[in-house]
C-alpha cells in the first residue's frame, strides 16, 4: 500500500476516534496557550510541555460537538528553563468563530478559548475599569461595580505636613487636603512617581487611538458627560497629583502615605494617619511631564483645566531645574526626621531619563527650545520604560508628535525611529526560537519584580515599530506577547483576575484579601514570575519563569500595581483599537 494512502487512513481513522471520544478528554494543564482567545485571522499556536513524543492534534467545537479541524505537531528546537521539552500547535489555519479547546489523543485537552472579532474586547474594558476600582476619596456604589461595590476609604482632607516636608509655609503637622487618586498597587497609599508612569502611559494610549476611546463607554459615574471614560478616569488622579504640588514653589511631594502598609482590612477601616513626605527631583520631573502632556490632549475637552495643567508643569520644571539633585533616599531620611516610613520608596537615583521625559512633553506642548536644549544631547539608544526609566515615555510622544515638530532635525528624529526598530527586531526575533514562543522570557533577565508588566511593555514597543513601519509581523509579536501574559507560559497561569479558566485567586491587593467571599476583582493584571522572591512565601519553583505562586502573601509575585495594568491596558486596547479599525 502506498505510504500517502496509509497515511489518508490513519487519518480517517483517527478522525474517527477523537470525534467519538474528544469531548470525554480530561483537561491536561500541560498544554499552555492564551485562555482568551485568538482573532480569525492571527497566527494561533499552543504550547505542549511533554517528554513523550506528540504527533497530531484536533480542535473541537464546543457548541457542535465535534472536531473541526486536525493538524500535525512540532518538536521546539529549544528547551523550557527549566529544561523540559516543548511542542508547537499550530493552527493559524482555523479560522471559524466560536469556542473551542484543543485535544491530543491519549493525552488530554486545554482550557477552552475563542475565536471571535472581538476576542479582546471586554478584556480591554476590564483593564481599564481596573483602575476605577482603585479610587480612593469615594463610594464605589452597585450601579458600577457590581457585587463588588464598596464604602470609600481615605477621604485624605486631613493629611499631615510630615517634617521632612516641611516649609515655612507649610510647616511640620499642618493639615491639607489631597482627595482622590488611584490605590498605588495592593497597598492604600498615593506615589507620585507610579503616579506619573501610569498616567503617562495612559493618556499616550488615548493620543495614539483617540477614535477608538471617543465611543468606549466604561461604566462609569462620569460615562455620560462629553469627556471619553478613559480621560475621565485619568482625571481622578490627575486631580490628586495637583494637590501633591506645593503653590508656594513648585516642588511636588514623594508621596501620600501612612508611615507603615496597613493591614489587609477594606479601605474604609484603614484610617492611620496619612502624610505628605518630602519633595523629590523625580517626583517634581514625572509630575511635569504628565501634566504638559495632560494639557494637550484635556485642551479639546476642558481648555480652562488645559491651562491649569501646563501652569502646573512650567512651574515644575523650575523647582527642578533649581533643585536637580534631590534623590528620595528613605532610609537618610529616616535617620533626620520622625516618623520613620517605610513604605514604597519608588527611590530612583539616576534622573537623566526623567528629565528627557519632562522636556519632551513639554516641548511638544509649547514648542519652547530651552526644552529642545535638553534632547538635543540625549542618549537615544532604546531602554524598555519602566518607574525608574521613562525616557523613552519622552521619544515615543516625539514620534507620535513629530508632524507638529518642525524644527527638529531629522536625522534626530530618523536616529530615534532607528533604535526603536532595532529593538523590536532583537525581541521578535527571540521570539521566534523562544519554546514558549513569544519574545517575553526569551532572556531570562525579564523576570524581575513585575514581570508581567516587562512583557506588556514589550509590547508597547511592538505597536510603536507596527505603526512607524506597517510591518506586520511586529503586531503578531504584540499578540504574541498577550498570548503569553493569558496562559501559554511556564505556569499555565493566565495571569488577569477574571480572564480565563487558571487566574490568580488570591491576588496580594488588599481590596480583594479583605473580602475573601468575593472572587477578587477583574481585569487585574498580576506581577508575574520573580525569580527573587523576596516575599518568602512558598513557591513551587525557583526557575525565573516559573517563580510565581498564587498566594495572598505574595506581593513579590502576585501583587497588582497601578504601572503594571497602565502597560497592560495599552496592549489589549491598542490591539483591539488596530483590529477594530482594520489596521
Amino acid at each position: 500500500m502506498k505510504p500517502i494512502l496509509i497515511f489518508t487512513l490513519c487519518l480517517i481513522f483517527t478522525s474517527f476516534v477523537t470525534e467519538k471520544n474528544g469531548n470525554n478528554l480530561e483537561l491536561n494543564e500541560s498544554i499552555r496557550l492564551n485562555q482568551v482567545g485568538f482573532y480569525p485571522d492571527q497566527i494561533k499556536a499552543a504550547v505542549i510541555l511533554s517528554e513523550t513524543p506528540i504527533d497530531r492534534f484536533f480542535i473541537w467545537d464546543k457548541k457542535k460537538g465535534k472536531i473541526v479541524f486536525e493538524g500535525l505537531v512540532s518538536k521546539s528546537e529549544t528547551k523550557t528553563l527549566s529544561g523540559k521539552t516543548a511542542w508547537k500547535v499550530d493552527f493559524s489555519g482555523f479560522s471559524e468563530q466560536g469556542v473551542f479547546e484543543i485535544g491530543i489523543p491519549d493525552f488530554g485537552k486545554s482550557h477552552p478559548f475563542k475565536i471571535d472579532d472581538l476576542v479582546y474586547s471586554e478584556l480591554g474594558k476590564a483593564s481599564l475599569k481596573a483602575f476605577y476600582f482603585q479610587r480612593a476619596s469615594v463610594d464605589i456604589p452597585e450601579e458600577y461595580a457590581g457585587i463588588w461595590a464598596r464604602k470609600g476609604g481615605h477621604p485624605d482632607n486631613l493629611v499631615n505636613i510630615h517634617p521632612s516636608a516641611a516649609s515655612q509655609s507649610r510647616p511640620e503637622g499642618m493639615t491639607l487636603s489631597s482627595a482622590k487618586g488611584w490605590y498605588d498597587a495592593g497597598d492604600y497609599n498615593k506615589y507620585i512617581v507610579n503616579s506619573g508612569i501610569t498616567v503617562g502611559t495612559l493618556l499616550s494610549l488615548y493620543e495614539n487611538y483617540p477614535r477608538y476611546f471617543a465611543e468606549l463607554n466604561l461604566t462609569i459615574p462620569e460615562s455620560q458627560n462629553s469627556i471619553p471614560d478613559i480621560l475621565d478616569e485619568v482625571l481622578w488622579n490627575l486631580d490628586w497629583m495637583l494637590t501633591m504640588q506645593d503653590p508656594a514653589d513648585g516642588g511636588v511631594y514623594h508621596k501620600l502615605t501612612t508611615t507603615k502598609f496597613e493591614g489587609m482590612v477594606e479601605p474604609h477601616l484603614a484610617v492611620n494617619q496619612r502624610y505628605f513626605v518630602q519633595k523629590s527631583t523625580a517626583a517634581t520631573l514625572d509630575f511635569a511631564a504628565v501634566m504638559a502632556q495632560a494639557y494637550r490632549i484635556y485642551k479639546p475637552f476642558t481648555p480652562e483645566n488645559a491651562e491649569v495643567y501646563l501652569k502646573a508643569a512650567k512651574k515644575a520644571w523650575k523647582w527642578a531645574s533649581e533643585n536637580p539633585e534631590l534623590y528620595y533616599r528613605q532610609n537618610e531620611m529616616n535617620e533626620t526626621f520622625d516618623p520613620d516610613v517605610v513604605t514604597g520608596a519608588y527611590g530612583d537615583q539616576n534622573l537623566s531619563d526623567e528629565w528627557i521625559w519632562a522636556a519632551s512633553e513639554l516641548y511638544i506642548s509649547t514648542h519652547n527650545i530651552e526644552y529642545w536644549n535638553i534632547l538635543e544631547a540625549a542618549n537615544q539608544d532604546y531602554q524598555l520604560p519602566s518607574w525608574a526609566q521613562v525616557k523613552w515615555m519622552g521619544f515615543y510622544s516625539l514620534l507620535r508628535n513629530e508632524n507638529s515638530l518642525t524644527q527638529i532635525p531629522q536625522e534626530w528624529l530618523s536616529m530615534l525611529k532607528i533604535n526603536l526598530i532595532s529593538a523590536a527586531n532583537s525581541y521578535h526575533q527571540a521570539g521566534q526560537v523562544q519554546p514558549y514562543l513569544s519574545p517575553m522570557g526569551a532572556n531570562p533577565k525579564d523576570f524581575i519584580w513585575g514581570s508581567n508588566a516587562v512583557a506588556s511593555n514589550q509590547g508597547i514597543l511592538l505597536l510603536e515599530a507596527f505603526k512607524l513601519s506597517g510591518k506586520a509581523e511586529y503586531l503578531q509579536s504584540a499578540k504574541v506577547n498577550l498570548d503569553y501574559i493569558l496562559g501559554r507560559n511556564a505556569t499555565g497561569f493566565s495571569y488577569v483576575t477574571g480572564f480565563g479558566n487558571k487566574t490568580p485567586m488570591y491576588p496580594h491587593h488588599r481590596l480583594a484579601t479583605s473580602r475573601p467571599e468575593l472572587p477578587p476583582l477583574p481585569g487585574f493584571m498580576v506581577g508575574g514570575p520573580n525569580p527573587s522572591q523576596q516575599d518568602k512565601c512558598d513557591y513551587p519553583s525557583d526557575v525565573p519563569d516559573e517563580s510565581f505562586t498564587d498566594l495572598a502573601c505574595s506581593y513579590a509575585s502576585n501583587e497588582i500595581a497601578i504601572n503594571w495594568s497602565a502597560p497592560f491596558a495599552y496592549l489589549v486596547n491598542a490591539i483591539q483599537a488596530i483590529e477594530t479599525s482594520g489596521k
